[in-house]
């Protein structure tokens, strides 16, 4: 898909959207998110996606600037004053540098992938390696693959969850909130998944683009489904985009559902009501990476917050039919700094 034909999908997508249950719109930490995004991707493209500002701030992580919570400047500021005392290309530099930049931070991830994964079990992932769509400002080389934090959160996912339950009988993938596309790309780099995505404009427009510039296999785009009262799930080894009010549509059973580091930012009645989904769906196992203590608030002062935060427990209390297998912070999660959680919870149907 053109970024000019990605563009007028979104444009179609944003005028769907205002007629829509107040379930399916942005939440109060994504309102002001998808204006600044709307804004961006309208004026610089799709092209260039992943090196953009608003982008990165909220669905590109990054090891780096700015997920490492520091600005371009004092980055470089730092680097400059140890090219001043050590030299350029001393160990002491390229020490600073790999901190900086957020290389030895992806490396560390990059070795639990190693370690952890059974590269015999699908999905099977030690030779899945990330495209350049979209012009990453942030895309490591290791053993001649390339990640970014995106891809690397997915893959310790994905090893969690290998590492759980048996995953030959896995073949049908549902997202909610899947970002760019990530887990669509490494699935079908790794077996013969057929995935689907559910996500707001302006992010689903982007998973649109991205999906089908980086795939050999077909990507169904909203414009396809729009107008569809049933939307049967694709074929094996074929992606869908759909936007939140087309879940409902949405028809056969799943073998696992996915959202990562996004139900955080959703307030509770709008996550159980996406959990409810799934449970229609009947999905065999449901794996989720989100911060155990919820999201900062509006309240707090948090400029993109939660009115409600939704705490681990919620994700119990909304699954009624389905038990915790496991939970995991470390290693296949990760502890903030200032002491928050991003925790991996796997649960399995009754």
């Amino acid at each position: 898909m053109t970024a000019k034909h990605t563009l007028n999908e979104l444009e179609v997508m944003l005028a769907d959207l205002e007629n829509q249950s107040s379930f399916y719109q942005p939440t109060a930490f994504w309102e002001k998110a998808s204006q600044k995004l709307v804004v961006e991707l309208k004026e610089a493209g799709f092209e260039s996606f992943r090196s953009g500002g608003a982008p990165r701030d909220f669905f590109v992580p990054t090891y780096g600037v700015p997920g490492n919570c520091l600005s371009e400047n004092f980055a470089s500021q730092v680097e400059a004053l140890v090219v001043k005392e050590f030299g350029s290309g001393s160990k002491a530099h390229q020490t600073i540098a790999r901190s900086m930049t957020g290389e030895a931070w992806a490396h560390a991830d990059y070795r639990v992938f190693l370690a952890a994964d059974t590269p015999t079990s699908p999905p099977l992932l030690s030779n899945v390696s990330e495209s350049d769509v979209g012009y990453p400002s942030e895309h490591f080389n290791f053993d001649g693959k390339f990640y970014s934090r995106s891809f690397l959160n997915y893959l310790l996912g994905l090893t969690f969850l290998k590492k759980n339950v048996e995953t030959q009988s896995i073949k049908r993938v549902l997202e909610i909130g899947g970002g760019f596309g990530t887990l669509g790309e490494i699935l079908h780099q790794s077996g013969n998944f057929a995935y689907v995505d559910v996500d707001i404009p302006p992010t689903s427009a982007v998973a649109n683009y991205y999906l089908s510039s980086t795939e050999t296999h077909s990507v169904v785009p909203y414009s396809e489904t729009r107008n569809l009262e049933a939307i049967d799930y694709p074929e094996s080894g074929q992606s869908m985009v759909l936007c939140p009010w087309q879940l409902p549509k949405l028809k056969g059973k799943v073998d696992l559902a996915v959202n990562f580091i996004s139900f955080q930012e959703m307030e509770p009645e709008i996550v159980k009501n996406y959990l409810t989904e799934i449970d229609r769906l009947e999905a065999t196992y449901v794996l989720l990476r989100n911060m155990r203590e919820g999201k900062r608030t509006l309240a707090q002062g948090a400029e993109y917050g939660v009115e409600t935060p939704i705490l681990s427990d919620d994700y119990d209390r909304f699954l009624p039919n389905y038990d915790l297998v496991n939970t995991n912070v470390h290693p296949y999660g990760y502890k903030t700094v200032d002491g928050f959680h991003s925790e991996l919870r796997l649960y399995r149907r009754k």
